[in-house]
């Protein structure tokens, strides 16, 4: 191996990454929701294929994984996600999606608002450049393209298909997410980093009618009205401000018609916290003052809770975190590499090094144009001028998005490699 395997695995990384910027516009224009990327998976396994991957197809329904051995040394897990969401894309791009969920051009509208598009490209190319470069580093790379991250269930899928048993046991695991940060930033975190979070459905009772006789009914959109502005207290008045919590009310489904008085009403929240100790507070906090409001309103049936989505937290190991934030520093400069504390957002990335009980690492990367997020922060308009995850403007640039994500997993990967 060369004194210097970082620089030559990376050498002539332009030349040979240049098809990303093409695979990437394709995924985007192509996107697929959670358990359905059979497309995204077959142009996956095409790639790793061409680089001399050992392929294992369709483990968690359209999960891929890529094995490639070489030689004696640890064994590194590179995760990406590939599925999409079902939101309608509004960033105006000549690549923009107009995909839907039907085959017949009918549903809902689909787009990659988080940025696994992003993820899938980056990783391929790393696995590219590992694989081009194996003469610099020594042990076995496993490149996993998991689905359904976004339905919270992907990883732990993969695990039950028996993923433990297709691959050789890594000694740790890593990834990264796009955010809305600079494009060209690194930032990592040690311990808990990406909030854990919880999905709840509760449906409230009362007694329908006619809207003209209110009286003669128990109106359970008062009542929802009445538990939404409630449980904006649990966070306000009951939890330390020293605990990040955030508690969201993203769903109110109720009636048909402006005059009818529906029998029923259902509450869709979400949950975000980083400890367990908080997080069986403010769920028997949403409780007893859901099923007080029902008491109070004369509600004929006691409420529905439905537990429908549970991300786990995601802890990053403190000498794992600091050797991937040695690594990135080490290669992007000191500028480039910052803390970015805790997230709110979630993922199931910690779902796969659970499998094994290995320690594992997951970092963020900027996908936002620097001369608009500085514009932004100057004005102190960030969280109005620059689009997050999830909405329908998301758009990383391309680059140094992509020249980042995939430099980022190529670096953290050589440091147990090399």
């Amino acid at each position: 191996m060369t004194a210097d395997p970082v620089s030559s695995v990376l050498a002539g990384a332009e030349d040979a990454t240049s098809w990303q910027e093409d695979f990437y516009r394709d995924l985007h224009q192509h996107p697929e929701l959670s358990h359905q990327e059979h497309r995204t998976a077959e142009k996956v396994a095409g790639r790793l294929r061409e680089q001399g991957y050992q392929l294992h197809t369709g483990v968690g329904g359209t999960g891929v994984v890529g094995v490639l051995r070489n030689g004696s040394g640890p064994v590194v897990l590179l995760r990406a996600d590939m599925d999409a969401l079902p939101v309608r894309e509004a960033t105006g791009l000549p690549y923009a999606s107009t995909a839907t969920s039907g085959a017949d051009g009918e549903g809902s509208p689909v787009m990659h608002a988080c940025g696994h598009d992003v993820h899938v490209t980056c990783l391929l190319g790393a696995a590219q450049l590992l694989a081009a470069g194996t003469e610099h580093w020594s042990g076995t790379v496993i490149a996993l393209f998991q689905p359904a991250e976004e339905a919270g269930d992907g990883a732990q899928g993969m695990v039950d298909d028996g993923l433990a048993d297709l691959v050789p046991k890594p000694d740790v695991a890593l990834g990264q997410h796009v955010m809305p940060y600079p494009a060209g930033i690194v930032g990592t975190h040690a311990g808990p980093t990406f909030a854990a979070a919880d999905s709840m459905r509760i449906t409230v009772h009362g007694r329908g009618g006619h809207g003209s006789m209110p009286q003669a009914t128990v109106d359970p959109v008062v009542l929802a009205a009445h538990i939404v502005v409630r449980l904006q207290t649990v966070v306000s008045r009951e939890v330390a401000p020293t605990d990040p919590v955030v508690l969201t009310v993203g769903s109110i489904l109720a009636g048909t018609k402006s005059n009818v008085i529906p029998d029923q009403a259902t509450i869709e929240l979400n949950l975000r916290t980083y400890d367990e100790r908080t997080r069986s507070q403010v769920l028997d906090a949403v409780e007893r003052i859901v099923r007080a409001e029902c008491q109070a309103s004369r509600s004929p049936r006691e409420p529905e809770f439905e537990m429908v989505a549970r991300f786990s937290l995601t802890d990053n190991d403190a000498g794992t975190t600091e050797k991937v934030t040695a690594a990135l520093t080490g290669h992007f400069g000191a500028d480039r590499v910052e803390d970015i504390g805790r997230v709110t957002a979630s993922e199931d990335f910690g779902d796969l090094p659970a499998a094994w009980g290995i320690p594992y690492s997951y970092w963020a990367f900027g996908g936002t144009d620097p001369d608009r997020f500085e514009r932004a922060s100057r004005e102190g308009r960030v969280a109005q001028d620059i689009p997050v995850n999830h909405s329908g403007t998301f758009a990383p640039v391309l680059q140094p998005t992509l020249r980042t994500g995939t430099g980022a997993l190529v670096v953290a990967a050589l440091a147990w490699l090399a």
